[in-house]
């Protein structure tokens, strides 16, 4: 589950999500050892894509319809290397009702602390 918590300056609330990802990136680097070949150019056919979907985001002659049409590619080519990392399926988890109300009040009180907190500084001001 993830665990809200203040960020290390105290202004914003921060979801961990580091627990997640480290099983896939282990995973995609076992992949990669085992066929560093095929691995290899799945990570560089998702790169082209990136790069091609971030350049088609900032180009003023890219059309919506072009812009779908990278996002599509990039989006291919990230589920190809999903599809090498079984332990994706743990990056979205699932909440029951009452993990999901308990997720939602420490977020919200997390939050709540930080806009209380900030409200007084700016009050506390001359």
């Amino acid at each position: 589950m993830i665990r809200p918590q203040l960020s290390a300056d105290g202004l914003a609330v921060r979801l961990p999500l580091g627990e997640h990802v480290d099983p896939l990136l282990d995973e995609l680097a076992l992949a990669y050892a085992q066929d560093p070949d095929a691995v290899g150019r799945l990570l560089a056919a998702h790169a082209a894509s990136v790069v091609a979907l971030d350049f088609s985001m900032c180009s003023d002659d890219t059309t919506d319809y072009g812009r779908a049409m990278r996002a599509a590619e990039a989006d291919a080519t990230r589920e190809a290397l999903v599809e090498e990392c079984p332990a994706a399926v743990a990056l979205d988890p699932l909440l029951d009702p009452d993990s999901a109300i308990t997720f939602a009040t420490r977020t919200t009180r997390l939050a709540a602390h930080i806009r209380h907190r900030t409200a007084q500084n700016r009050n506390a001001r001359p």
